[in-house]
């Protein structure tokens, strides 16, 4: 079955889907909902739960619009490409399961055999694997190619929850407690409020002491690694504290003698953003991620992303880029 309604442009592009707030009340009242109505055992089986070996499947061609498409618009699906003969996808995969059982219903997993399935791999415009994908109310959003370590495909996972979250409403499935393989009952989360830290940050950057303002930030972030606030104080903290000492125009004819150094690129970059120029910015970035490759382009990807979080996902300067830089990329 061949792939429907699959926009490259992102899920950040979507935002006319559904009103971020509308989607996200959807969203806490389905699950207090579902928290009033779950259990474990028989209870959670009669409330729709599933087992955690229903978060990993595996996916064909003929499945594709019933395992995948359909399902997009309860959970995120992940696409695994991979083959037998890969190697990479043998250390990935595996990563890929554990941090889904452990996401507990958020997102699923689906596996796709490129061997086995060459259309698929052709109308995703994939040419090398491992190849990851994520699919969010009948949405492609490409997500990373190769093998990346665990820390940044958590953070991707969680940006993808969040966007699911947010924009659609989607809150996931429900997994049984009691079935076997399911992940152990998170912590609760840390008691807050966190205004004193956040105040001390705030109060830091005014102050340009910036070290202090990041410090402040990160120590909300090991007790609440969810906490929005301090993740986007964070990031602007420490764009900030990159561009503090450097010299605008050495760090520019850098940039303009020598295009394709990336992190000559990188550091213009930051500094276009810091001076308001954010198309500019962007717009740097993915032209260096077009003529760079392996890990030089992959750390201006990642700059790239960071500076997103910068500006807010729901800016369309931000949306703009993305879209750019999928293409670039696929």
């Amino acid at each position: 079955m061949q792939p429907r309604n699959m926009s490259m442009s992102g899920v950040v592009d979507l935002a006319a889907v559904k009103a971020a707030g509308e989607a996200k009340a959807k969203a806490e009242q389905a699950r207090a909902e579902s928290a009033r109505q779950g259990g474990g055992g028989a209870d959670a089986a009669a409330a729709g739960a599933v087992p955690p070996s229903a978060l990993v499947i595996d996916v064909d061609e003929a499945g594709f619009e019933r395992d995948v498409l359909q399902l997009s618009n309860e959970v995120p699906v992940v696409l695994d490409f991979w083959a037998e003969w890969c190697e990479p996808c043998k250390q990935l995969s595996p990563l890929l399961e554990r941090l889904t059982v452990e996401a507990a219903g958020r997102v699923v997993l689906a596996k796709i055999d490129v061997d086995a399935n060459q259309m698929l791999m052709q109308q995703f415009g994939i040419q090398g694997i491992p190849a990851v994908f994520a699919v969010v109310a009948g949405q492609v959003l490409p997500l990373f190619q190769g093998v990346v370590p665990e820390q940044q495909i958590r953070e991707t996972l969680a940006q993808l929850v969040q966007v699911a979250e947010e924009r659609f409403g989607l809150i996931g499935l429900q997994v049984d407690p009691g079935a076997e393989g399911a992940p152990a009952a998170a912590a609760a989360p840390p008691a807050g409020p966190y205004d004193a830290l956040l105040e001390a940050a705030v109060v830091a950057l005014d102050a340009g002491d910036l070290g202090g303002a990041v410090q402040a930030y990160k120590n909300v972030l090991a007790d609440d690694p969810a906490n929005m606030e301090a993740k986007l104080g964070l990031t602007q903290a420490e764009l900030l504290s990159r561009v503090q000492h450097m010299n605008p125009q050495a760090v520019r004819e850098a940039a303009a003698a020598n295009p394709r150094d990336p992190q000559a690129q990188i550091a213009a970059a930051d500094l276009d953003l810091v001076g308001g120029h954010v198309e500019d910015a962007f717009g740097r970035l993915v032209d260096t991620v077009r003529v760079t490759a392996g890990d030089e382009r992959d750390a201006v990807r990642v700059r790239l992303l960071e500076l997103f979080e910068v500006i807010g996902a729901d800016d369309p300067r931000v949306s703009a880029a993305r879209t750019a830089l999928a293409r670039v990329l696929f």
